[in-house]
């Protein structure tokens, strides 16, 4: 009896200082911060600060996941910037596939259009689908691509990549002209890191970037972020 009491005595007590159940993630996957235990992470779909303008089904916690070896190569970039005073900051990684249903569901809602000024000023909601900005399948949902810029490491402040992140337009394209000579600095800065660690971009997005050789390159995964 009295074990049984010094248990649960102790349970309550790391239930106090909060001790969680570590989750499973399937094989292959990790918490990118048990790989970069200072990575700035702010998943935008665990938000309401985003396109949709509310949080995303599947995204439970602001947790990024993504495959053991995107994470191993993520550290390098985040150790060359880090020789610069820089930091990287992750708006999303691995993205279950039930959060690109979402996606879907919302994009076929024409009068729901509450952060349309913001994120899609000059495309009508009913071109999202053909101007490829909506998609049925995301790679996010391999598990090795992330959505990313580059922060001061003092400040934590974001540098000036020309446009705000997921805003659909060409002023987000990579190699967009109007530009000044400083946001053109910062998107080559981020360009080329990460191309170094071999992650490779998308011309239509700055901040998006897919591992090379990526180890799940047909599987869609849908397990739910917590």
């Amino acid at each position: 009896m009295k074990l049984k009491i010094v248990f649960i005595s102790f349970f309550f007590i790391l239930l106090a200082f909060g001790f969680q159940k570590s989750n499973t993630l399937p094989k292959g996957f990790v918490y990118a911060k048990t790989v970069i235990p200072d990575l700035d992470v702010e998943l935008r779909y665990y938000s309401s600060h985003n396109f949709v303008g509310d949080t995303i089904e599947g995204y439970n916690a602001n947790l990024l996941i993504i495959t053991k070896e995107t994470a191993e190569a993520l550290r390098k970039v985040q150790h060359d910037l880090q020789q610069q005073n820089l930091c990287l900051k992750v708006y999303d990684g691995y993205r279950p596939q039930r959060a690109v249903n979402h996606f879907m569901r919302w994009a076929k809602d024409l009068n729901d259009t509450i952060n349309k000024q913001e994120f899609y000023p000059d495309v009508e909601k009913r071109f999202l689908f053909r101007e490829e900005y909506i998609a049925t399948r995301s790679g996010h949902s391999r598990g090795s691509t992330l959505d990313l810029t580059i922060i001061d490491g003092i400040t934590s402040e974001p540098l000036d990549m020309g446009s705000p992140y997921d805003f659909f337009g060409k002023e987000s394209w990579v190699n967009h002209s109007d530009l000044t000579e400083d946001q053109k600095s910062n998107r080559k800065l981020l360009q080329e890191v990460m191309l170094k660690h071999n992650f490779r971009n998308y011309a239509k997005e700055w901040w998006h970037f897919t591992l090379r050789w990526e180890p799940f390159p047909n599987t869609y995964f849908d397990f739910e972020i917590e």
